[in-house]
């Protein structure tokens, strides 16, 4: 492959190759290969970071390991907020439930303590920040409008310092597992306007897309919210629903577990106010929704300003949805004929699927078997696009890849071609960028790629097995490693972005 001025020129033969471009700079890959570089297309930059150089709490085992870990943290660190992420109640079953404020309050005494659930929809707060955030003392993790207060509250107590090292740390991970570009899914209720301005401003090779999610009901007020924040879209996360984790995920029946069936933070007419203002505005637009209740609504809304505005009209934007885990065919196919991107997570199906995951505690096992429906959404013409939702997953895209070739759910998974597709032109498409090129290594593309330690390639057919890749000249998509559950993941030796090399291991 030769690369001229950040750009594809020529891929072929070595010998003829060399001939072709006697002058050019040569870096032999020693049998390491070559694929194209990745695009995450749902991740909050800065608080990954905070987990990354702060208290991350992913590996308890229970609620007293979980604890003890704010316990060592608070003995070691003076920080004015502990800032920690990544508890899972639902894993722990010699010492279940979620951490009490009286329990923080022992292990950290005088502390502002801030830890958000694995699935950042809730979390468990000291007493000193549930005050600062003018919330009560209840003894539960905080949710909805109390955790967003309790949330800000602690934003507050971070220094500049804390964010730009925890942005580069982010960044820093992204690059070094062959990420070139990151979609920042940010809005007033997770991480504020000022961190958004910061982060759009960190010098780092990682290219980052911003989301802001804030409605709007006017194509007026749509342009002027993206000039004041600096966003790509005003999109993201911007609350239909919660997650199922936290209990607030909108249904249209009772979670298997308690009588509630969530929350519902817009309703379809507001839904149908932004849609329609982002697409007079030519502006991408997207909401987070994850309940069956919350995908009827924003299919509701889809129909409802397709039918006012045309359904091109609404398909020329290329509008998003992020996590849509609870989706029929039928909504599935009304959404693909209007152009839809699903921004999904494989690897909230490897996590919380199955028989006795977390879907399985909280919705039941028939409702859970329906959860993340790629291949039927793929079918139905929906664009996939992956991302981690970092930091609730990990940043690691071929264990996301893995996750979405072996869904837990028999025929809800997708191929390795088109998981591939998904994490890199599909990622592109995702972010606006429909030239076909992006994502590929032909000429004529950016030269946007990763190189890896090769390990071992298969190059069979993809029909022989779902765990083998496709070498299908038409697919763009060369040998590559095994997908299969226990397959480890290539090493990332180095990652170039238009030509700049932004990782060298």
């Amino acid at each position: 492959m030769a690369v001229t001025d950040g750009t594809v020129v020529w891929v072929g033969e070595d010998r003829p190759g060399r001939a072709l471009h006697p002058d050019a700079e040569i870096i032999e890959l020693d049998g390491a290969f070559v694929t194209p570089a990745f695009v995450d297309t749902h991740v909050h930059v800065t608080a990954l970071g905070l987990m990354l150089t702060g208290l991350d709490l992913t590996g308890a085992r229970s609620r007293r390991e979980c604890l003890d870990l704010v316990r060592r943290y608070a003995e070691e660190q003076d920080d004015a907020v502990i800032w920690g992420h990544g508890w899972d109640e639902t894993t722990w079953t010699d010492d279940p439930g979620a951490p009490t404020t009286t329990e923080l309050d022992a292990a950290a005494p005088g502390r502002m303590v801030y830890l958000a659930r694995i699935d950042v929809h809730s979390a468990a707060a000291s007493s000193l920040l549930r005050r600062a955030g003018g919330v009560d003392d209840a003894e539960t993790p905080v949710t909805a409008e109390d955790h967003h207060r309790v949330r800000a509250a602690a934003r507050e107590l971070l220094t500049a310092a804390q964010r730009a090292r925890s942005r580069t740390a982010a960044l820093d991970s992204a690059a070094a597992n062959g990420i070139v570009a990151v979609h920042e899914c940010a809005g007033p209720d997770i991480s504020g306007r000022e961190d958004l301005r910061e982060l759009l401003a960190h010098p780092h090779g990682v290219e980052v897309r911003a989301y802001w999610g804030q409605p709007v009901t006017t194509a007026a007020e749509a342009k002027a919210l993206l000039a004041e924040t600096g966003a790509a879209g005003l999109g993201g996360d911007l609350f239909v629903d919660g997650a199922i984790g936290s209990r607030t995920a909108w249904l249209h029946e009772p979670y298997a577990d308690r009588p509630d069936t969530g929350n519902a933070y817009l309703d379809v007419d507001t839904i149908a106010a932004h849609l329609r203002a982002c697409t007079e505005a030519r502006i991408q637009a997207g909401f987070h929704v994850i309940g069956d209740a919350s995908v009827a609504a924003v299919v509701e809304a889809f129909e409802r300003v397709a039918g006012e505005l045309g359904g091109p009209a609404v398909a020329a934007c290329g509008h998003r949805l992020e996590h849509v885990e609870m989706i029929t065919a039928e909504q599935a196919a009304t959404l693909g004929g209007l152009g839809v991107v699903a921004s999904v997570q494989p690897v909230f199906d490897e996590l919380w699927g199955g028989d006795h995951g977390l879907y399985a505690q909280a919705l039941g096992r028939d409702r859970a078997a329906t959860l993340n429906p790629f291949a039927a959404m793929a079918a139905a013409g929906v664009s996939l696009a992956f991302g981690s939702d970092a930091p609730v997953t990990p940043v690691e895209p071929w264990a996301m890849l893995r996750a979405a070739v072996n869904h837990r759910t028999e025929g809800s998974g997708v191929s390795p071609r088109a998981a591939f597709s998904a994490a890199t032109r599909g990622a592109w498409r995702a972010g606006g960028v429909r030239d076909g090129l992006a994502g590929t290594l032909v000429p004529g593309a950016p030269a946007s790629y990763a190189v890896w330690e090769a390990g071992e390639l298969v190059v069979t057919a993809a029909k022989d097995s779902v765990q083998r890749w496709s070498t299908d000249p038409r697919s763009r998509v060369p040998a590559l490693p095994h997908l299969d559950p226990e397959s480890p993941s290539p090493v990332c030796l180095r990652t170039v972005h238009r030509g700049e090399t932004i990782y060298e291991r």
